[in-house]
């Protein structure tokens, strides 16, 4: 930011008698953090001129002067050459201001039939539609790396757990597509998201419309628009669609904060499932054994600066008149925080999970450890027609007298396992290994190999 002299001439100031208080101008101005949608916002200035063109209200030569204008600007901004003034306020008065000290008189025809109200609508859903598109992506190439890892995992076995209690046993390739699917419903939540994104507020003005003959279609397809507002107050007013990216982004990050918790257990000493690559994790300052989990910790607990922005909007938007209120400069740090945010957790996630270390040993040490096929064993029960309340005590019992024992369920003799039942035979054993377990569940949805392997298959297909 520049340090600009507070007597700046605003390009509004013809009905004041008095220049805006210094603290005024430094409370009010956005141009701190929306100079971030400055590409956007030239883009619809320039669809902008080219539509006042085309429908007479310019002529060509203004439009193409004005265009040539902008452009020299975007360049400008880009190579970090553009002075930005708190007494501009904005990304768009700042943008205006240097037009027209670069083109003259014509650069002031540029606002003609539109408002800063409809402007910063769509410069912030032409920003958001870009950003969605960036996310989808990331989303892509995390869920193919997800899918990646669980072929590779396919017969990995592990304990399933409920309560963090080890429960059944499945297989890590299983696992990882349970993350799969929370990673898919969010993508599909951003494409919907971005659907409801991409409807073009300009040509709305300032609440109102326009008495210029403009084309909003003409607008809407330089733009990429796939749909035009309908109403001019709803037009300019509605933040529906930054409130629901950030509740789509709070949805995906309770669900990356989850695989964080995850990812955080496993590499404890008491898990010991996985190793984070070094290049992912810190030290302590004063113990020297140490490799702290700290990029899914962060992961974790920046859901809630996400969950927080959610609510911020929310919080915003709720007392809100039509039309537009300045209350309204206010969603934007949410919004950009939010997706800046969920950028980088994904592409945290995409760096840790290719690169993760397996320690499928220590996984199926545990499976065993957690007496997870007991549910297999009264199955077997049930099949032999013992009622399912009933196999349920007697395999109870039997685990009670392998705890005793300091045994895990296979280890038990055949004459052990018949005083809980005279129903048991020689072929419980097969029901008793892990393998035999997880091959089981041999179904669609399942945790069998040859279902995961199937499963990584549609999948990726889909994507």
């Amino acid at each position: 930011m520049s340090n600009e002299d507070p007597a700046t001439p605003k390009l509004w100031g013809g009905r004041f008698t008095e220049q805006t208080d210094e603290f005024v101008e430094r409370f009010t101005a956005s141009v701190s953090f929306d100079a971030r949608l400055y590409r956007h916002d030239i883009m619809g200035s320039i669809a902008h001129a080219r539509m006042l063109a085309h429908s007479g209200v310019l002529a060509q030569g203004e439009s193409d002067t004005i265009v040539d204008g902008l452009e020299q600007i975007r360049r400008e901004v880009a190579a970090g050459e553009f002075v930005w003034s708190v007494a501009l306020e904005d990304v768009h008065m700042n943008i205006e201001a240097r037009l027209i000290e670069l083109i003259g008189d014509v650069g002031k025809k540029l606002h003609t039939g539109r408002s800063r109200n409809d402007q910063i609508a769509t410069d912030i859903r032409l920003y958001l539609r870009d950003e969605i598109d960036g996310l989808l992506a990331l989303m892509g190439e995390l869920r193919g790396a997800l899918l990646d890892l669980a072929e590779q995992h396919a017969a990995t076995l592990m304990p399933g757990f409920t309560h963090l209690q080890a429960a059944q046993p499945v297989t890590f390739g299983h696992h990882l597509l349970a993350w799969h699917e929370m990673l898919a419903r969010d993508a599909e939540r951003l494409t919907d998201c971005r659907r409801r994104t991409n409807v073009m507020p300009l040509g709305a003005a300032a609440l109102a419309g326009t008495t210029f003959p403009i084309d909003r279609a003409f607008t809407a397809r330089e733009l990429g628009f796939e749909y035009i507002a309908e109403n001019s107050l709803d037009a300019v007013s509605d933040r529906d669609f930054a409130i629901e990216f950030c509740a789509t982004a709070s949805i995906a990050m309770m669900h990356l904060s989850r695989w964080s918790e995850e990812l955080v257990l496993w590499t404890s000493q008491q898990f010991r499932f996985i190793e984070l690559p070094d290049r992912f994790c810190t030290g302590s300052s004063i113990m020297p054994q140490k490799k702290n989990p700290d990029v899914p910790e962060l992961i974790r607990g920046k859901s809630a600066r996400v969950f927080g922005h959610t609510m911020s909007l929310l919080a915003l938007m709720k007392s809100q008149p039509l039309a537009y209120n300045r209350d309204n400069q206010e969603d934007k740090e949410p919004l950009f925080d939010s997706v800046d945010t969920l950028r980088d957790c994904l592409t945290a996630m995409l760096g840790m999970l290719p690169n993760i270390i397996v320690n499928a040993e220590a996984m199926r040490s545990a499976a065993l450890a957690g007496f997870t096929t007991a549910t297999d064993l009264a199955d077997y029960l049930v099949r032999r027609g013992v009622a399912f309340r009933d196999a349920h005590e007697a395999v109870g019992q039997a685990v009670a007298f392998a705890i005793a024992n300091e045994l895990s369920l296979d280890q038990l003799e055949l004459d052990q396992l018949k005083q809980f039942s005279s129903l048991i035979e020689d072929d419980v054993f097969k029901v008793l290994e892990l393998e035999g377990s997880v091959a089981a569940r041999d179904h669609l949805g399942g945790t069998a190999p040859d279902q995961v392997r199937a499963a990584v298959k549609r999948a990726r297909a889909n994507l």
